[in-house]
């Protein structure tokens, strides 16, 4: 294949996400840390899922608008920041593009360095031995060696190649891998994107596994606490899209869960749980048309409540201020509230929110001047590049920086209505210093991090990023932890507790830390987030 017309090129990125979609578990599972919250694959499938569906059903022979489509799709969907890394690739990709309806090799080359300049410019303090290492040197050695009238084939033979190499070189160039003993994550996310579009370069095509579609549709069940239930009726009709089932069945269980498919002649009965029942029903409409639908509203759990065909937000007058956090857990999101936060975004670290979720919640909003925290090192990113893309004519959107929920808490008390915008923003983000964060979980592994010894199931403190304690013992790994995170400047002690932690547990929690810090102020509620027993602030 000589050149891609937007048709090939379409296919390329389709092969190359579900290529990805099947091997995620297997990029989750090089997680540095033995904790179990490894979602690189996850965010990354995601990411891709989001761009191909944009480009799914598009008949385009324009390879630029292809990819401009794609693009858009890869940054509104972006998850964590390997996901906005990966769509900053194709974003400078796309670029790279601009009103090219056929690439050949050589365009395919100048391309991808495009999307190597877009990557390093979307990260403030680029690290070597991650994706950036991999897809930098990858087209790199692409540039160094295409040549006119060389096939596509040959083009990502050449990528593919020093990809791998590039990617066995990242324990090397950090170190934090070679002690885990694993590769990164992020580039052997794009290996196994670049694999899939050199089988669609081939003539082949790389399909998605059912195997993996079911792992997906249960790890999506576990986040999608609202959402809608949505069933609807379908009378196929051949004058539309000619429907194939397993494609069909595919496509909804990427995007939800508790699917039931039940076809009878030309009628199709859905059953499914899903974040964003729009976007099922237009892709159903391609097939027929509705005999019924219903939608279900899982957080008001009230049916009367959910068509409104007026924006209530849009039609208020907007607000001064508004505070839009992050949240995992109930008692959290309680939490926030109290502190002034008004919007949450369902996350954290087992599920990182999309760019577009920050979008959607800027909007819900409805302020002048939105402050956004993020509370995870890994969803940063995502917050920030939602501020470039939601229309700034009336909103000023500050992202401040808080890695963890009790940096959130904290900056966002910090908060003055009396103040102005920047000046909050330089407030609360010089509160985030003020705190020292950590948590407790479980490991998933045996490993040794700097000289500790982690034994599988064992729980685990972690202060800053640094693992401190490895105990069979909960609330003993949590003391641990608070030894080594309180000092004599220390005046406040904040525990949320995490849905592993009973009655009785939490009681013994409350007794011996009151004990120990009586001297200090104590906060001790239920936070109720997934994975981490405790999560832990001292200021």
């Amino acid at each position: 294949m000589k050149t891609l017309n937007g048709q090939s090129l379409k296919l390329l990125f389709l092969s190359g996400s579900n290529n990805l979609y099947n091997h995620y578990p297997e990029v989750d599972a090089l997680n540095v840390f033995p904790v179990p919250d490894g979602d690189t694959g996850m965010n990354m499938n995601l990411t891709l899922t989001s761009g191909s569906k944009e480009i799914q059903n598009r008949n385009d022979e324009n390879a630029s608008e292809i990819s401009k489509v794609f693009s858009r799709g890869l940054l509104m969907g972006a998850r964590g920041n390997s996901g906005v890394i990966t769509s900053q690739i194709f974003r400078g990709f796309s670029k790279g593009l601009n009103d090219v309806a056929e690439i050949d090799a050589l365009t395919f080359s100048a391309a991808f360095q495009k999307g190597v300049e877009a990557a390093y410019k979307a990260v403030v303090n680029p690290v070597e031995g991650t994706i950036l290492t991999v897809i930098r040197e990858s087209s790199q050695f692409l540039a160094d060696k295409v040549k006119d009238n060389m096939s596509i084939e040959k083009c990502l033979d050449l990528m593919l190649q020093e990809a791998r190499e590039s990617l066995k070189r990242t324990p090397e160039l950090l170190p934090v891998l070679k002690e885990a003993g694993v590769i990164d994550s992020g580039g052997a996310g794009l290996v196994r994107i670049l694999e899939g579009m050199r089988v669609a370069a081939g003539g082949g095509f790389v399909e998605r596994s059912q195997a993996t579609a079911t792992e997906l549709v249960n790890n999506l069940a576990e986040d999608e606490e609202d959402g809608y239930l949505l069933d609807f009726v379908l009378k196929l009709s051949e004058d539309k899209k000619t429907f194939n089932a397993n494609r069909f069945v595919n496509i909804l269980s990427t995007n939800g869960s508790d699917l039931l498919v039940d076809t009878e002649g030309d009628i199709l009965k859905v059953h499914i749980q899903v974040l964003n029942p729009g976007d099922i029903l237009n892709y159903a409409q391609q097939y027929g048309e509705f005999l019924k639908v219903q939608l279900l509203n899982l957080k008001t759990q009230n049916s009367d409540e959910q068509f409104s065909f007026i924006d209530e937000e849009s039609a208020k007058e907007k607000k001064e201020y508004a505070m839009i956090g992050v949240s995992s857990g109930e008692g959290i999101e309680q939490f926030f509230r109290e502190v002034g936060i008004s919007v949450i975004v369902k996350g954290g670290q087992t599920m990182n929110p999309s760019s577009e979720d920050f979008v959607s919640a800027i909007k819900k909003a409805n302020a002048k001047n939105v402050f956004i925290f993020p509370n995870n090192s890994n969803i940063v990113m995502a917050a920030s590049q939602a501020c470039e893309m939601v229309d700034k004519e009336g909103v000023n959107v500050y992202v401040i920086p808080s890695k963890t929920i009790p940096q959130g808490i904290s900056s966002a008390i910090t908060f003055n209505p009396e103040l102005d915008a920047e000046e909050n923003f330089r407030c609360m983000k010089a509160a985030l210093k003020n705190v020292k964060s950590g948590e407790v979980t479980y490991a998933i592994r045996d490993t040794e991090y700097n000289g500790l010894k982690v034994k599988k199931d064992d729980y685990i403190g972690i202060y800053e990023k640094e693992i401190v304690v490895d105990n069979p013992d909960k609330i003993e790994a949590l003391m641990f932890l608070l030894d080594k995170m309180v000092d004599n400047e220390s005046s406040i002690i904040t525990i949320l507790v995490g849905q592993d932690v009973d009655e009785k547990t939490l009681e013994k929690v409350t007794d011996k830390v009151t004990e120990k810090y009586s001297d200090l102020d104590l906060d001790i509620r239920e936070g109720n987030q997934p994975v981490y027993s405790f999560l832990v602030g001292v200021e």
